[in-house]
């Protein structure tokens, strides 16, 4: 398998990962504080990546040289994930889903400005008709939904958290030193468990975490291990081997693993007309499957 094939698989399996969280995150965002969710799942997070890291690669001497990478990236997911909580208290989850579609494109913009990593024609495409399926699956065909999207703040807060996502794919690229991937992401969980602690200190001193309900546990569980660990692992690899505007293209799948995680947990199937939009996403990945340098 070649390395760009090993990256496109990667974030395959981060599209289907991040989906599980959004889907298990809409069923407890009212029963704890998105700051103290977060770093409580940082924390597990990384104490399973040391685990991981010292049965496996060990952790060299060189992963600690210029720590200030780690908490800059750290600082960067840590955001996202806290904003976007933050935003969905407000934001209807359609139009989260909407300015998710943006992540693609920032990416892009980021990847040029801190790479030089150009877009071409045919990627263009494929962003375009990807996020046109991606939005077509949120709204569900139905073009009286997409024309009632209102912009409100719990959407320019998400969006805040859009643009930390984006500008972390170049960044990973830009900083990592050659360092194994658990290791580095290790590094990434601990900074970033640090800044979500100390910003988050009074939530998690207040909540009481004994009197929460079983479902906040599992969400965590997942959270912590797939949605964390494992995605970051798998962003680490596709980003190490593809543009980063391609690494973030495939956001654009993970409405359609929403759809499936909904169906799982009991949620109602979707109409066939749905089906449009994860063929035109479907379409875009062939797009970017192709070789273009990249």
């Amino acid at each position: 398998m070649t390395p760009q094939a090993q990256g496109h698989l990667a974030m395959l399996a981060f599209s289907a990962l991040v989906a599980g969280s959004f889907a298990l995150g809409a069923r407890v965002a009212n029963d704890v504080a998105p700051a103290a969710l977060t770093a409580v799942r940082f924390g597990l997070s990384a104490l399973l990546m040391a685990a991981v890291a010292v049965a496996s690669t060990g952790i060299p001497r060189r992963a600690f040289a210029a720590p200030w990478r780690y908490a800059v990236l750290g600082a960067l997911f840590g955001s996202y994930f806290v904003l976007m909580f933050e935003g969905l208290k407000t934001a209807p989850p359609v139009s989260a889903a909407a300015v998710f579609t943006l992540t693609p494109v920032l990416s892009g913009l980021f990847g040029w400005l801190l790479l030089r990593q150009v877009t071409t024609p045919r990627m263009a495409l494929a962003l375009a008709i990807g996020a046109t399926g991606a939005l077509w699956v949120i709204f569900r065909g139905d073009w009286q939904a997409a024309q009632a999207l209102q912009i409100g703040r719990g959407e320019w807060i998400y969006f805040l958290g859009c643009i930390a996502h984006a500008a972390y794919t170049p960044m990973v690229r830009l900083l990592n030193r050659g360092e194994p991937p658990v290791v580095f992401v290790l590094g990434i969980l601990v900074a970033g468990a640090i800044c979500l602690t100390a910003y988050g200190w009074g939530d998690i001193r207040v909540t009481d975490w004994a009197a929460l309900p079983p479902r906040v546990w599992i969400a965590l569980a997942y959270l912590s291990v797939f949605a964390t660990c494992a995605s970051f692992v798998m962003v680490l690899i596709g980003t190490l081997r593809l543009p980063s505007a391609k690494v973030m293209a495939y956001t654009y799948l993970t409405p359609a693993w929403v759809i499936l995680w909904e169906i799982a947990l009991g949620a109602p199937a979707p109409t066939p007309l749905v089906l449009v939009g994860i063929a035109l996403t479907g379409l875009a990945l062939g797009l970017l499957l192709r070789d273009d340098g990249g």
